[in-house]
């Protein structure tokens, strides 16, 4: 499983943020369409339906940001050694992102767990628009698009490459 720009792509799967867990908001991008996954979003959309992909509320990397989570990080270790509560925060979700989604039928609004904890490079995020608006170009794009990530994911091994490999891939599949 590997982060490149907005997607995770796990083997041949490729999701916009996070890959869901359970009844978590999630959204899987599938050679038949967009699939909208956990409670109260759940569905497809076929492609040959669906106009454009935007994202919106996508944190983007910065110091002040980077800063936060390390602060968060040394709070939760202060509050992990003077509470017998465990690991973690409870009851704190990650933050989402939104995907728009215009199709045939109206304006989708669904939601994707961040993957990022710090945010993403602007870099990053321009790329993955880009990708995201190729994908509704036609069928034979798409196709080749997915495809193209699908075999990326299957074949690499290890954890989310640097982030100049994760752009170099981006533009790779941009063009």
């Amino acid at each position: 499983m590997a982060m490149v720009g907005l997607f995770w792509i796990a083997e041949g799967d490729v999701y916009v943020g996070a890959k869901p867990s359970g009844m978590a908001p999630g959204v899987r991008l599938t050679p038949e369409g967009v699939v909208a996954l956990g409670e109260g979003q759940s569905g497809l959309h076929l492609w040959e339906d669906v106009h454009a992909l935007t994202v919106a509320d996508v944190p983007v990397k910065s110091l002040k940001r980077q800063v936060g989570v390390v602060t968060d990080v040394a709070l939760d270790v202060v509050m992990n050694l003077a509470m017998t509560l465990g690991p973690g925060r409870t009851g704190e979700a990650p933050p989402t992102m939104t995907l728009g989604l215009e199709s045939a039928d109206g304006t989708h609004e669904l939601k994707a767990y961040v993957a990022a904890a710090v945010g993403y490079s602007p870099t990053e995020v321009d790329l993955s628009r880009a990708l995201l608006s190729r994908l509704t170009e036609g069928a034979a794009t798409m196709a080749t698009t997915l495809a193209a990530m699908a075999e990326w994911g299957r074949s690499w091994e290890g954890g989310s490459p640097r982030t100049s490999q994760r752009e170099e891939l981006l533009e790779r599949w941009v063009d």
